[in-house]
């Protein structure tokens, strides 16, 4: 492969598009340590903007780029791999034909990652898990973001069940106090709502015994800086202090008329469905007392860049347990992956394929690429690429991973170009091409022998692909030609010219 590789970043960032807020942190890093020198957050009310479409609103949308635009100012000098940014909730459901994150890509000025909820609940822990360095309690990690609630219960730095519930303090303020009203009646159904929610997770959470419940993110901050401003509780948030703050709030009626020390004037339009969310978990998981911990998902996605940049991807572990768990021919997929990497090597540069992520993405979908025969052998690559799109993939966004199952999805029988189509153009044509590296390293590799393939050679042009093999080679391999015929054909259909001798 290229020996080129991107300079190590003395400056990280992340970036955390969240349905309530936007949060940029950036950190120096000494001595393999991080240092964090600047933070800026600023209330987008992102899930507040989604109509009854899924869209967001022409005023929601406009705020968000300004603010981006604004962290892109922050960011400019800083290389692509020295920043992670990430959407939640709000994103996952946006539904625009990714319009609004191509927009919003260019207004940041770096690209910007889809996480799904587990992921998302996974980072968060590794943020919090940090800040309790040393305690190797178990412990229940609890995240009320705008639009969902991640709950993880974890020790030491891996975690054990992780989830994500669809409620947040936007959401529920949304559906449970509308206009700002609040009353007895509201906060009592927006209750039973979380703990419906929560109910098909709290008997396996209660089965893990947790010892520390650790409450992380905006809403559960300001929730405990309010009951200690008033009084009700000394440390963290006590269960007894929580009800006092739903008294009070059913008391003021309306969120203007909240009169509380430490709650700011950002906060108050969704607290009441944030201390409703909180109270629903505090009741289904009967917590008693819960600290709060300052660090969370920007912290955690700090972090992951940091062990990234230290070599250190939580992606490569994903792949090696999927390995193990779908008993995969892991030799087999070994080889399909070097002689991937060898004709990728002969080819980036005239295919314009250089960058770590699409290395990866090839050498991944090759070593997964028979995954889907843990299903069934007959239409196995359809079978592989559902696995990959719908399973829970630590340290994978979704982009990503939709991309490995259209790669896993295409690395056999006809070969469907339009499938890359909605990745955008650019990505689009280098995700073909990776896929006919793929499809052709596949091909070499069907008798499963574990000899050494011979030192071919590979040139590639735009649409057209030659193949070069040792002298009488071919004629030795009867089968490989008319594998390769077919591969023609297939390709061919598509626009790409194969030839071979």
């Amino acid at each position: 492969m290229s020996d080129k590789s991107p300079t190590q970043p003395r400056t990280i960032a992340a970036v955390d598009l969240g349905s309530n807020s936007f949060h940029l942190i950036v950190a120096r890093i000494e001595n393999g340590q991080l240092h964090v020198i600047d933070r800026i957050k600023e209330m987008v009310r992102l899930g507040a903007g989604l109509d009854n479409q899924k869209r967001l609103t022409s005023e929601v949308r406009e705020r968000a780029l300004e603010c981006l635009s604004r962290f892109g100012q922050r960011l400019q000098d800083l290389p692509r791999n020295a920043v992670r940014a990430v959407g939640t909730n709000t994103l996952r459901q946006v539904r625009d034909g990714g319009e609004f994150l191509r927009h919003a890509e260019q207004a940041l000025g770096h690209p910007i990652e889809i996480i799904a909820g587990h992921e998302e609940a996974r980072l968060v822990y590794l943020g919090v898990a940090h800040g309790l360095a040393g305690d190797e309690k178990k412990r229940l990690v609890v995240d009320i973001g705008g639009g969902s609630t991640e709950l993880i219960i974890g020790s030491g730095m891996e975690t054990l069940e992780r989830e994500s519930l669809f409620m947040g303090c936007v959401s529920f303020s949304q559906r449970f106090f509308p206009d700002g009203r609040i009353n007895a009646q509201m906060m009592d159904a927006a209750i039973i709502a979380g703990r419906l929610e929560a109910r098909p997770v709290q008997t396996v959470y209660a089965s893990h015994h947790w010892e520390l419940a650790v409450g992380s993110s905006g809403t559960i901050r300001s929730i405990r800086d309010v009951v200690q401003a008033q009084g009700w509780s000394d440390q963290g948030i006590s269960r007894k202090s929580l009800k006092k703050l739903r008294k009070a709030l059913v008391e003021a009626g309306h969120a203007e008329k909240l009169k509380l020390d430490a709650l700011s004037d950002n906060r108050r339009p969704v607290f009441a469905g944030g201390v409703a969310v909180l109270s629903a978990i505090f009741k289904a998981l009967k917590i008693e007392q819960m600290r709060v911990s300052d660090l969370a998902l920007r912290e955690g996605l700090l972090y992951e860049l940091l062990g990234s940049i230290q070599h250190h991807d939580v992606r490569q572990r994903t792949v090696t347990t999927l390995i193990q768990r779908y008993n995969l021919d892991a030799d087999q997929g070994r080889r399909v992956a070097d002689t991937s990497m060898f004709l990728l090597e002969q080819v980036q540069d005239s295919w314009k394929l250089d960058g770590e992520e699409l290395q990866l993405l090839l050498e991944w979908s090759a070593l997964l690429h028979e995954i889907g025969i843990a299903i069934s052998h007959d239409g196995y690559h359809k079978h592989g690429a559902y696995i990959l799109a719908n399973a829970d993939l630590s340290g994978f966004s979704r982009q990503f991973q939709n991309t490995l199952a259209l790669l896993v999805r295409s690395h056999r029988r006809k070969f469907r170009a339009s499938l890359f189509d909605d990745l955008g153009k650019d990505m689009a044509e280098n995700c073909r091409r990776l896929s006919i590296l793929l499809r052709l390293s596949v091909l070499l590799h069907r008798g499963r022998s574990p000899n050494r393939k011979p030192d071919l050679g590979i040139m590639a042009r735009k649409n057209n692909i030659i193949l070069s093999f040792p002298r009488e080679w071919l004629d030795q391999h009867p089968l490989t030609e008319a594998e390769l015929e077919r591969e023609a054909n297939y390709l061919d259909a598509a626009g790409y010219f194969l030839s071979y001798s």
